[in-house]
């Protein structure tokens, strides 16, 4: 680290707190969801107020269909050493979605999924319902080692995927409160309104014209929804609303129509060619696929492959029509902002408002908090957002709070690769785009393993290996530090009427390596 860096570190570490519940180390067995007792819940044998009425049990999104946080598995696991044509180690989009394509490839293949909780545990069942054309990476990265067409390629591919899913929900009866109406990512000093118009002149330079992304005035975005503060927003038509878990759980019973199995309560514990090794049993196939995303480095071998960040939610009881009329979100576009510590919100189909960011963004040893629970100070920060670009909701109570896990590669670049030699493969690498991006990169990984030579496999996505993330302390100290330093940036800018982005964002930057 540079003097620079340490110099930030001695100011913004004190500060963030060093929050982060005691979890699960990765790999271990589930033992029961948080008990709510008055005032917050308790886990473990300890407790921590909230602002929110419940906090974890998963999800405000499992909460809505009746899935309790205690809820058994609904399949039954593993049982002894099994032989398929193809095994894939998680039960989230990405394998999910896997299986279903893998199943329309190859009817007649059997194919296992193993999931350690059951299927839509994890990210996939508690993000934020942005199904988007928005994928990580940077573009000009890209396209100096795949060529500027790959990148347009993979653009067009992201805008596709989201009719693509929509067209599956359609075929499959999956009612998941999917509505495509754009989004919306405001700007609320100085600094974000430079950054968005710098954003909207990259992605004219990239050949997106106005039917793809428009810059509205605060005028402008009055009248689609009244943010306070804001001096203008880029809209873009090529986003919809979700209910993830609705989407989830549909899509786990569309794929165990077409014949697929999914073991659930199973803990892989090894891939290796030609096997699944779990506390159950071992899978012996040809094909085996690691889907893993935010859990990845419960698997041995891979725990510095991608990085668990944190991210919460929250989300509010309903309005009602009278606060709705004054906050005018009357479509049901989705909203983010050009904070560097960025925040994204819907509007939900039952008239909420469900908002996130991240929370403590990494916990050591890229350990993982499976059931949800998030600090009282990641809520009151979300709340304090709630609260300040719509102050209509002062005195709405916070219905729930959650959190999870996303994946992050080296890079920030998502990998989708299969090796024939071995029969090894895997993607990952998301970085919060996922609803979307997992359809299209299990799409990828189907066309590697049966051959196919289509456009998608020559997406910059496909690659041989990625860097590894550093050993621990490193990574730990990293993460902290980098978010630090994003959320002391905002703070600065906004209290500024400079429009050049803080310096303490673009030594973030450079530290993480974006």
């Amino acid at each position: 680290m540079d003097e620079a860096a340490a110099g930030a570190a001695r100011l913004i570490l004190p500060a963030m707190g060093f929050l982060g519940l005691p979890a699960r180390a990765a790999g271990t067995r589930r033992n029961g969801g948080p008990r709510h007792v008055a005032g917050g819940w308790h886990n473990a044998g300890l407790y921590r107020p909230s602002v929110a009425r419940r906090n974890g049990g998963i999800s405000h999104w499992y909460a809505e269909i009746g899935v309790p946080p205690t809820a058994p598995p609904a399949r039954a696991p593993l049982e002894g050493d099994v032989r398929a044509d193809v095994v894939i180690a998680g039960g989230g989009f990405t394998g999910l979605w896997t299986a279903y394509y893998m199943s329309r490839a190859r009817p007649d293949a059997e194919i296992v999924v193993l999931e350690r909780e059951f299927a839509g545990f994890g990210a996939s069942g508690r993000n934020g319902g942005w199904v988007s054309d928005h994928y990580a990476g940077n573009r000009e990265r890209m396209a100096r080692t795949h060529g500027r067409e790959s990148v347009l390629a993979l653009q067009r591919g992201m805008r596709g995927a989201i009719d693509e899913i929509i067209s599956v929900c359609r075929a499959e009866g999956i009612e998941a409160d999917l509505v495509k109406e754009g989004v919306l990512m405001v700007a609320r000093s100085a600094a974000q309104e430079a950054r968005m118009h710098a954003a909207l002149a990259e992605e004219r330079a990239w050949g997106l014209g106005p039917e793809d992304v428009i810059a509205l005035s605060a005028a402008e975005l009055e009248q689609r929804v009244r943010v306070s503060g804001a001096r203008g927003a880029l809209f873009s038509p090529h986003c919809a609303r979700a209910q993830p878990a609705k989407l989830v759980t549909g899509l786990a019973r569309a794929v165990e129509r077409r014949g697929v199995r999914i073991c659930e309560d199973t803990t892989v514990l090894a891939l290796e060619p030609g096997r699944a090794v779990t506390d159950r049993g071992t899978v012996s196939a040809p094909v085996v696929l690691r889907c893993l995303e935010g859990f990845t480095p419960s698997v041995a071998g891979a725990e510095r492959e991608l990085l668990p960040l944190n991210s919460a939610i929250i989300v509010t009881d309903p309005l009602g029509e009278e606060r709705w009329a004054r906050i005018g979100w009357e479509r049901e576009a989705v909203l983010g902002d050009m904070a560097h510590a960025y925040m994204y919100a819907q509007r939900t189909a039952d008239g909420r408002i469900a908002l996130g960011g991240r929370g403590v963004p990494y916990r050591f040893g890229s350990r993982t908090d499976n059931y949800g629970e998030t600090q009282a100070a990641t809520i009151r920060q979300l709340v304090s957002i709630l609260h300040a670009m719509f102050p209509a909701t002062i005195d709405v109570a916070i219905d729930h709070a959650w959190c999870g896990v996303l994946g992050v590669r080296r890079d920030w670049t998502p990998t989708v690769r299969f090796d024939p030699a071995t029969g090894l493969g895997d993607a990952g690498g998301y970085v919060g785009s996922g609803v979307s991006t997992t359809n299209l990169a299990a799409r990828v990984l189907v066309d590697l393993v049966t051959g196919e030579d289509s456009e998608l496999v020559r997406l910059p996505w496909v690659r041989d290996r990625a860097r590894r993330w550093e050993p621990e302390p490193l990574r730990w100290l990293g993460a902290r530090l980098v978010y630090g330093l994003y959320r002391a940036a905002d703070r600065r800018e906004s209290a500024s009427d400079s429009a050049a982005t803080d310096p303490l964002a673009r030594l973030a930057g450079l530290i993480s390596g974006r």
